[in-house]
This record gives structure tokens, C-alpha cells and sequence, in this order.
């Protein structure tokens, strides 16, 4: 039986051409060796399985062949490639800072450091998680890092750039390497699937790219399980059952479920998402991502920024002509804000579930919102119109025209634009989100003539507003400071009696000052201290609610401002306390003076 070798090993990098996703460092490094233009110390820095210490075996190979080609690789024929390729080079050492940190670790270097190479022109230190030696073992390093020997060169490696010392980051060329693109990782995947005759769909090893999250070593190592799971045959269903991945399908079909407003097939999708084992924020992130890449298909030239098989691709730009821009912005924004208060969520599940219901009645919303504005405009150019001119008609015939009444298939020209005005008020009072339906309402002929308040009346003749409506048109009456006062009375009563949280405070300061009624019907009201202004400012709707029926006025709006502090400073120390009581009797001085009194 022979020996296995895991993918990760067997197929790892032996020359800069088969580097895997790094293609600028690549080039660097290739025209540094040409050039001979090398640095004394390499620092490369990256995330896990992205080729750091691969490129740097390369490296140090490539710059000790005496028989480099044209493209600048390692031959593969001298002595100093074949000794590297057997292991026992003595030209490249590695070290292990992960278990080698110590001061006299990096002084045995140093003086190894000494020595001159006896095949090739270098003689090459590798030192691997270099972020793990000790800050005694850093500063031992560094005048030889800075000035070592023509003869040596180093290559540092590190996944974590930051704990190194910035004295030993300055002495270093850095190089950092980038997480490996889904593309790149599934197209090698692919190549060594061929030459080990696995049989594979596409979508199985793209799912796998997108689970090593960068990392090229993790795909070997995922790709080799799944090998051995699916007995060589990599299928996308195998690869969703043995990574415990959620599939594609849960979320187009959310996406179609949200289109199409079907709350109760959303929620036993949710559901089912749940009984296989998954996590509620683990769905709900991902159809945070689903969501993003319908956004990206919505330009043709934003597609690329998708890393899944052509097939899915399609799906998605498909999938993304059916569903409103504004639909998917709105729908991302409520899976972040989910997604930043499951944590801190008593039931974690509701939170989700709500979610979804607001997502999915995003479109119902937002198709209201537009019916409101169309109407809105409709009615204002409508109103807007310029009013025709008619020739004058003699006195007698003013009474018939009184009586006239303008046909209900014609549209309104004459109406005032201060009409529009109370019209959309009303709307906006009520605050419904079914908008009024148009009526057509019969006016008198010579309405301009007529005052607003005639013109309310008259707008109520036949097919008029209903009872509620009408006393929302009312509530724009002006009122007096004794019909605010007696108001604020009942406000303060109001708050008196409340048990809520914040009453009390806002009822000591509706009693600790008087309100001051602004020539605008504001309502400015001081408050003592800054604590009272922010609970009055959390009560400021109740409040508004509470005078704007009470006085009948809906424009009534209350302003805050906290009162400067008026008192005069009190006296403490002896000294003060008698210069206060001296002002008030000026014999005191004399007798102090007399008695050739001192303060203590």
C-alpha cells in the first residue's frame, strides 16, 4: 500500500509559475533574482494557506541555481536545486519561530551567519511565524537583520504583521500576500481533480473555494475529505450535506417569497431552516449576501463582482430583474439591523421572523408610498392650473350662478391652491398609509370669491368629507395664553397621574416654569437642567398629541431651551459670610474695626 500524500503537499507550488493567486508578488520577486537587485531581508506577510513560506522555498531556490532560465526559474538539474529538492540543502536553513523564540535561539543563528556558503552564492535564513520570537530575541536580531553579511539573506513570514517591532518591520522589504479569489482556488481544485481522476460538478468545487475563505490550503484539505466522503465523486448535493451549508435554493426562494409578499411560505422556509440544524443569524446572513449579489446584477457591469459557477450566476441575474432597487436596498438594511441585535435578543427567533415579515412587506409599503405621491402631484398640478378668463356676465345672472353646479366628469380648474393645502394636511394629520380616495366634490362656481373657511364648508356639499375628516380640517384654530394655561394645567395633571418611566421628571418641569406662547402658536418652555430636557424631548410626541387636540391646533410645535442659572453665589468661608451680613448692616465694619478683629 502506498504511503498518501495529501493534496496539500503533493500538489504544493515548486516554481513562481505555479503560485497560486499572488501574481504581482510573483513578478516582483522574478525581476529582484533578474536584476540581482536583492533586498538583505524579505518580510511576507499574509492569512493562513495563501503561499508565504512556498514562496519563500522558491525564492531562496531560484536565487542559488546556477543555471536559471530565461523566465527566471529554478532548473531543477544543478547541484543546489537537487540538494533543495532532496531536503538537505546546507545553504537554506528553516526555523520554526513558533518553538525556537529564545535569545540563544537567534544567537546560534547569528552565528551561523558567519559562515559562507559552500554550493551556490547565498546562504538563505527562512524563519517561519517570525511574530512569535521574544522582544529580547527581536532586539538580539536586529544589527544583524540590518547589516548582515554579503553571503546571507533573510526571509521572515508571519501571519501577523502587527506584533512585529516596527525596527524590525523597517529593516525589511514587505511583501503582502492577498487572500486567493474563489475563481483561482476552484480552477485549481479542477486541475487536480483531473489529474486524480475525481469526478466533480462544477458548483461542489466552487463551494468549496468559498468555505476555505481564502485560504488555497484549506481547499486541499476540505477537497481531500470530501474526496474520501463521496468516494471521488465531488457532487454540489454531497458538498452542501457534509460542510452543513445552507443551499442556494433556501434563498432564491426566500427572494421569491418576498416578491411575492407570501409571508406564511417565508416563515415555514425559516422554519424548515431550523429543524436541519441551522442557526436563525446564520439564514439571515445569508440572505444579506444573496441580497447584495441581486444588487450587483442589477448592472451589468458590477456582475463580475459574483464569485459562483456560471449557472448560479445566471439565477442571480435572472432573479434580479424581478425585484426593485429601492425593495433591495431596504431589505439589507433590515437583515444589518437584525443582524446586529441578535445578539443582545431575548428571542432570537421573533427577531428573525419580524424581520422577514417587514422585508416581505416592503413592496406593499412602498407601492402606497407612491400612490400617495401620484396623488399628491396629480392633485396639486390640478390645482395649479391657471384659471381660465371668462367674459363678465351681468349682475342678474350672479344668483343663477350660485346655484350652478360644475359637471362630476369635468375636473376641478377653479379651486384654490390654499385648498391643496388643508387637503394634504388632512392626510398627513391622519397619518394613514391607504391614501384618501379622490372624490369628486361639487363647488360653487365663483369659489375664488369665497373665504377659506367658506370654502371648507362648501367643499363639504354632497359626497363630502366624513366626520372624522372634517374635524381634522377644523383643528388649525388659534387660541389664547388663558386657554393654554388652563390646557397646561390639565398637561401637568396628566403627567401626575402617570406611572410610566419619566413622567415624574417631566412633570417638575411643566410645574417649575411657565409656558411662553411664540406670536407662531410655538410653544417655548424652559427646563433646569440637562437631564429634564432629554426626558421631555423623549415625551415630546405625547405631549404635542396631548395640546394639539386639546387646543384644536395642529401646527402647535414645543420648543426647549435650558434656563441659565440666575441664583447668586453663596458665601462659604467666614470672611464671605460677613461681607454678605455687612451689606446688609455697614455698622458691622465699624465695630470689627473698633475691636481690631481677624478672621480665623
Amino acid at each position: 500500500m502506498e504511503n498518501f500524500v495529501v493534496s496539500a503537499r503533493k500538489y504544493r507550488p515548486s516554481s513562481f509559475d505555479t503560485v497560486i493567486g499572488q501574481p504581482a508578488i510573483v513578478r516582483t520577486l522574478k525581476n529582484a533574482i533578474k536584476t540581482g537587485q536583492l533586498a538583505q531581508a524579505f518580510l511576507f506577510c499574509g492569512s493562513r494557506g495563501v503561499g508565504k513560506t512556498t514562496c519563500a522555498r522558491i525564492l531562496a531556490k531560484t536565487i542559488n541555481c546556477s543555471n536559471r532560465t530565461e523566465d527566471t526559474e529554478a532548473c531543477n538539474q544543478c547541484d543546489s536545486c537537487n540538494s533543495f529538492n532532496d531536503g538537505n540543502s546546507l545553504n537554506i536553513h528553516e526555523l520554526d519561530a513558533a518553538s525556537n523564540n529564545s535569545v540563544d535561539d537567534i544567537r546560534s543563528l547569528i552565528d551561523q551567519v558567519r559562515f559562507a556558503p559552500q554550493i551556490g552564492t547565498h546562504k538563505i535564513y527562512i524563519i517561519d511565524e517570525v511574530h512569535m520570537l521574544s522582544n529580547q530575541a527581536f532586539n538580539a536580531f536586529l544589527k544583524t537583520l540590518e547589516e548582515p553579511p554579503s553571503h546571507a539573506l533573510f526571509i521572515l513570514a508571519t501571519t501577523e504583521k502587527h506584533k512585529i517591532i516596527p525596527t524590525i518591520l523597517s529593516r525589511c522589504q514587505i511583501f503582502d500576500f492577498n487572500r486567493i479569489g474563489v475563481n483561482d482556488i476552484s480552477n485549481h481544485l479542477k486541475s487536480i481533480a483531473q489529474k486524480e481522476e475525481i469526478s466533480f460538478e462544477e458548483e461542489a468545487l466552487n463551494i468549496i473555494a468559498q468555505k476555505a475563505d481564502g485560504a488555497l490550503r484549506d481547499a486541499l484539505s476540505i477537497f481531500d475529505q470530501l474526496a474520501s466522503f463521496t468516494s471521488n465523486n465531488l457532487t454540489y448535493d454531497a458538498v452542501i450535506e457534509n460542510l452543513n451549508i445552507l443551499d442556494y435554493d433556501y434563498y432564491f426562494k426566500s427572494t421569491d417569497h418576498i416578491i411575492s409578499e407570501d409571508i406564511p411560505n417565508l416563515l415555514l422556509l425559516l422554519n424548515e431552516v431550523i429543524k436541519n440544524g441551522f442557526e436563525p443569524q446564520l439564514f439571515i446572513q445569508g440572505l444579506a449576501s444573496h441580497l447584495r449579489n441581486l444588487l450587483v446584477c442589477k448592472d451589468t457591469s458590477t456582475v463580475s463582482l459574483i464569485e459562483v459557477s456560471d449557472s448560479i450566476k445566471e439565477r442571480y441575474l435572472n432573479q434580479s430583474q424581478k425585484i426593485e432597487l429601492s425593495v433591495l436596498l431596504k431589505a439589507l438594511d433590515a437583515c444589518r439591523q437584525c443582524d446586529m441585535q441578535y445578539r443582545d435578543s431575548k428571542n432570537k427567533r421573533l427577531l428573525v421572523e419580524l424581520t422577514l415579515m417587514q422585508i416581505a412587506s416592503i413592496s406593499e409599503s412602498t407601492h402606497q408610498i407612491q400612490k400617495k405621491k401620484t396623488y399628491l402631484k396629480s392633485a396639486t398640478s390640478v390645482n395649479n392650473k391657471p384659471k381660465p378668463i371668462t367674459p363678465e356676465k351681468p349682475q342678474n345672472q350672479v344668483a343663477e350662478d350660485k346655484e350652478e353646479y360644475i359637471p362630476e366628469s369635468k375636473p376641478i380648474e377653479n379651486i384654490d391652491t390654499q385648498k391643496s393645502e388643508i387637503i394634504e394636511e388632512v392626510i398627513d394629520v391622519k397619518q394613514r398609509e391607504e391614501i384618501i380616495p379622490k372624490r369628486e366634490i361639487n363647488f360653487k362656481a365663483k369659489t375664488s370669491l369665497l373665504s377659506i373657511s367658506e370654502l371648507t364648508k362648501a367643499s363639504e356639499v354632497e359626497e363630502g368629507l366624513s366626520n372624522e375628516e372634517k374635524n381634522s380640517i377644523e383643528k388649525n384654530l388659534d387660541f389664547t395664553n388663558t386657554e393654554l394655561d388652563a390646557c397646561w394645567k390639565e398637561l401637568q395633571t396628566h403627567f401626575k397621574d402617570g406611572n410610566k418611566e419619566g413622567d415624574s421628571i417631566v412633570y417638575s418641569a411643566l410645574i417649575r416654569h411657565k409656558p411662553i406662547l411664540n406670536p407662531d402658536n410655538s410653544i417655548l418652555l424652559m427646563v433646569d437642567n440637562k437631564s429634564q430636557l432629554e426626558e421631555v424631548k423623549y415625551k415630546r410626541t405625547e405631549i404635542h398629541d396631548f395640546l394639539r387636540s386639546k387646543l384644536q391646533n395642529n401646527s402647535i410645535e414645543l420648543e426647549l431651551k435650558i434656563e441659565k442659572d440666575k441664583s447668586q453665589k453663596k458665601a462659604y468661608t467666614p470672611e464671605e459670610k460677613f461681607n454678605e451680613l455687612a451689606k446688609l448692616n455697614p455698622k458691622l465694619n465699624h465695630l470689627k474695626d473698633k475691636l481690631d478683629l481677624e478672621f480665623i
